[in-house]
């Protein structure tokens, strides 16, 4: 997806041992570990003169990770890959040095029916060494991804390590991103799961943290690492992310992360000058935001 906005501002509050807002990044944090934009898309209505389209446009210095809770998306970038995502499963980009990509309804879709897409678009920063490494693409179906349940609760790692599991995902950085549904209350104990810092972002229900009741559309942000406990109640269903922050700051501007402003400013030069690598057979191409 593409990042409209070049600055994200969101209301955020501090509940205690935690801090609550909208969207990574809001105000009081900027990022969760090597997690910086968070995007949740729709719940839209696609179909049958609506469809998602998003044209050609460039990422550099990140990972995209995009998770499906309903619907599909064509995936395709200028390595050449061409790939639908489905619920569950997980589409990785790696931009790297600079890559491009388009969005789009299947062609299956595209029948006169309506279906609903509904999902997140996260970027994850890359480690200062590999701010400009080579692109790649890799996706991984939801029956590869580990599972398991507790009491009530279902668990699916996405994304690195945690709980004890390993997903297969090949991150680039220790970080951690965990699916987590409770059809009854539960009690999530992340204490000694999870490594670095931790967010918590509701898609459905409700928890209570600090004696606070935070409900879906928030994100909460852990004030400590590694010590604290929700409760979930019946129904919720929400992600678990985060991981060990980088030592350096990282800028993000349009849709490019990076260490330093003179690399963004070469990004924004050669994006507008149509340097960047192209999706084959693909000519569209969205244009830079106004200043």
């Amino acid at each position: 997806m593409s990042n409209s906005d070049l600055i994200i501002e969101e209301r955020s509050r501090d509940i205690g041992d935690f801090l609550v807002g909208r969207l990574l990044p809001f105000r009081k944090k900027r990022m969760v570990g090597p997690f910086i934009f968070i995007d949740h898309m729709g719940p839209s209505t696609m179909g049958p003169e609506k469809y998602l389209d998003v044209d050609q446009h460039p990422h550099m210095g990140l990972s995209t990770l995009t998770f499906l809770l309903e619907g599909e998306i064509l995936h395709r970038d200028s390595m050449g890959t061409e790939q639908v995502i489905k619920p569950g499963s997980v589409n990785w980009m790696t931009a790297g040095k600079g890559v491009t990509h388009t969005e789009r309804t299947p062609e299956q879709l595209r029948n006169g029916q309506t279906h609903r897409v509904h999902g997140y678009q996260i970027w994850v920063a890359l480690p200062k060494e590999k701010e400009f490494m080579e692109p790649e693409f890799h996706h991984v179906d939801r029956s590869d991804l580990p599972a398991w349940s507790d009491q009530s609760a279902q668990f699916v790692l996405v994304a690195g390590k945690g709980f004890g599991h390993e997903s297969p995902l090949p991150v680039h950085s220790d970080l951690f991103m965990v699916e987590v549904k409770a059809e009854k209350d539960f009690e999530l104990n992340i204490e000694g799961q999870l490594e670095g810092e931790i967010g918590v972002c509701i898609v459905e229900g409700s928890i209570q943290a600090c004696e606070h009741h935070v409900d879906a559309g928030s994100m909460l942000v852990s004030k400590s690492e590694d010590a604290c406990s929700l409760t979930m109640y019946a129904g919720t269903h929400l992600f678990l992310f985060g991981g060990k922050p980088f030592e350096e700051e990282r800028l993000i501007y349009w849709n490019w992360v990076a260490t330093n402003k003179e690399t963004l400013k070469q990004a924004k030069e050669d994006w507008q000058n149509k340097r960047f690598p192209k999706v084959p057979g693909d000519e569209t191409y969205i244009p830079f935001p106004a200043d």
